[in-house]
């Protein structure tokens, strides 16, 4: 049998047990002291004396969100830069293929530690979202993960949820699936900057330290400060987020008068690269800022007792040196998302200082190609798994005559899933005017090509579920014209002026968008058009949106301002249904125009 089919030996199961799964926030900071500091390899020894120098690998990824099967779509694929200076895309992801990478990569490395940058869970497709992320858990377990930082979806079934997760358990309203009980993650989760209200402490362990013959690695880990912003505020009830820098600077001290002296920050924040191709030289000379974003500032600011970062949360991919506050270079990397991805990173450990020799660090994002073995055991997973989910996600919803993406300041998708929630808003009330929905919840495209066998064009219920996986309601509101134009400012102003989140809008609903301009003026506010009549600002609209923007959500605060509010069904119901009534076998739905915003550049 090939080396590939033989994974490492699973680890001894960690026990993370609360006392009472169900107590509660107050429980769930219990976490806190029921992880490990630290966790052994437990190889056996060798007779010769260890050299000085010692080269631990780290191998990280991040922003799974739980796809267990390679992503469809633009969502599996990633671009190369080749040596003549074009690009080319290959397909990615998987967790079978990604699980083989990781074995061979491990090969010939007695010293390797697997980390992530959170959202391992969180926005997944059906067959793992539908079970609450158990399947992606296990999954998980299999790759032999040794930690990660949570991310913002990680909370978007709350805290008590996470807790479940990590310990292990039924869910409590929908029970076990199959015989056996949940066991939990295999893994630490860290949340170092998330505080449970009624204790003041972190909701899960803030650090872990790997070990291994005298080398000592410590992981904190810390999630988005802003993660309310992009989280349902049932999700985050109870939790306060603290300052990244300041929560990482802390715990490195207190890393530091344990006499752990190598210390690695997972992070789930993000960056923007100069390159959308993964391989990208983001240090090469006249690169320029190779990466922008929040976690330069935090890169920039982080101790320098931290020797490297591991980051996620934008979904993009760079491998960069940023320099640490004392102008040393320092090591920030992110593999994009959905397990396309994985970073190799060498970190020299000097066993004299017990610090790592950042001059050595040596770090490359490698693709999750689909030409290797499967790996059986995670084969069998995915199996298991789609058998329960088969019956419901294979059913026909829709039809469609072509790729529906969701790229783009306004895209085909994004047109369709508001046109989704204006017929549903009409339902409960005729009076409703428009949509809008937030680029941030289209979390895959809807293809043509069948990979099940359903038939080309056909819509299954498991490709709606990976387009809108977040079970938030439609809700109704009344708002002036005012504040609509504000809304629609506040997509490039505000807590959006850095980096606009461009709401999708329905049919009726049209105005431009003028990129040479800056802030709020890149609303042209006389442009702003419903029903090709000008928006008047003394009049109420009704509008439909989901209940995470209705809620003030993705830095929309106008919108958590309206009245009169409705709430209806979830937001999948609302597509499921108007693919229902819109298309047919014989008639399906066109691809939208995407015409409804007119850029100006």
């Amino acid at each position: 049998m090939p080396a590939t089919s033989h994974p490492r030996p699973r680890r001894g199961r960690r026990t993370y047990r609360l006392l009472a799964a169900t107590a509660g926030l107050a429980t769930a900071g219990a976490l806190a002291a029921a992880l490990p500091t630290s966790a052994s390899a437990g190889e056996k020894t060798t007779s010769h004396q260890p050299g000085r120098y010692q080269d631990v690998q780290l191998l990280s990824f991040n922003d799974l969100h739980g796809n267990l099967e390679p992503p469809a779509g633009s969502s599996g694929r990633v671009t190369e830069l080749q040596p003549d200076g074009t690009t080319k895309t290959v397909d990615a992801g998987g967790v079978e293929y990604l699980a083989t990478h990781l074995r061979q990569a491990r090969e010939g490395h007695p010293y390797s530690i697997t980390a992530a940058g959170g959202d391992m869970v969180g926005a997944s497709p059906l067959l793992s979202g539908l079970f609450h992320d158990e399947p992606a858990i296990e999954a998980l377990n299999r790759l032999d993960l040794d930690v990660t930082s949570v991310g913002n979806h990680e909370f978007d079934e709350g805290a008590k949820e996470l807790a479940r997760l990590q310990n292990g358990g039924c869910h409590p309203t929908d029970g076990c699936y199959g015989e056996q009980e949940f066991e939990g993650a295999d893994f630490p989760y860290l949340a170092a900057n998330v505080l449970d209200d009624k204790t003041g402490k972190p909701v899960l362990k803030p650090y872990w330290v790997w070990q291994k013959k005298g080398v000592r690695i410590g992981f904190i880990g810390v999630t988005l400060e802003a993660t309310p912003d992009v989280v349902s505020a049932e999700g985050v009830k109870g939790l306060t987020f603290k300052d990244e820098v300041e929560t990482i600077d802390k715990y490195a001290k207190v890393l530091q008068k344990q006499g752990v002296k190598s210390i690695v920050a997972l992070v789930h924040e993000g960056g923007f690269p100069a390159s959308g191709a993964y391989n990208y030289d983001c240090d090469s000379p006249g690169a320029g800022d190779g990466v922008s974003g929040p976690i330069v500032e935090i890169a920039k600011k982080v101790t320098p007792q931290v020797d490297a970062l591991v980051t996620g949360h934008t979904h993009n991919a760079y491998v960069c040196t940023v320099p640490d506050p004392a102008g040393k270079p320092r090591t920030v990397t992110s593999a994009s998302s959905f397990g396309r991805l994985y970073t190799d990173t060498t970190l020299t450990y000097d066993r004299r200082t017990g610090d790592i020799a950042r001059t050595a660090v040596a770090s490359a994002n490698h693709v999750v190609t689909r030409d290797v073995p499967k790996a059986p055991d995670l084969t069998g997973l995915i199996d298991r798994w789609n058998t329960l989910a088969a019956p419901i996600g294979n059913r026909p919803v829709g039809y469609i005559s072509g790729d529906i993406g969701n790229s783009g300041t306004e895209s085909p998708l994004g047109d369709l899933i508001a046109d989704a929630q204006l017929a549903y808003g009409r339902e409960l009330d005729p009076e409703t005017d428009l949509a809008l929905m937030n680029s941030g919840g289209i979390r895959a495209p809807l293809t043509y090509a069948s990979k099940g066998g359903e038939g080309d064009g056909v819509v299954t219920y498991a490709e709606v579920f990976a387009v809108q996986p977040f079970a938030n309601t439609v809700n109704l509101q009344d708002i002036t014209g005012a504040q609509l134009v504000q809304i629609l400012k506040e997509q490039v102003s505000g807590a959006n002026e850095a980096a606009p989140r461009i709401l999708q809008i329905s049919s009726g609903l049209t105005y431009t968008l003028d990129l040479t301009k800056t802030g709020a003026d890149r609303v042209v506010t006389d442009s702003i058009r419903l029903n090709g009549q000008a928006v008047d600002p003394s009049a109420t609209y009704r509008v439909a949106s989901n209940s995470f923007l209705a809620g003030g959500g993705d830095g929309f605060p106008t919108l958590g301002q309206g009245t009169n509010d409705r709430v209806g069904a979830d937001d999948l119901t609302a597509l499921e249904k108007y693919l229902a009534a819109h298309s047919s076998p014989a008639d399906p739905i066109e691809p939208p125009a995407a015409d409804r915003i007119t850029i100006v550049r």
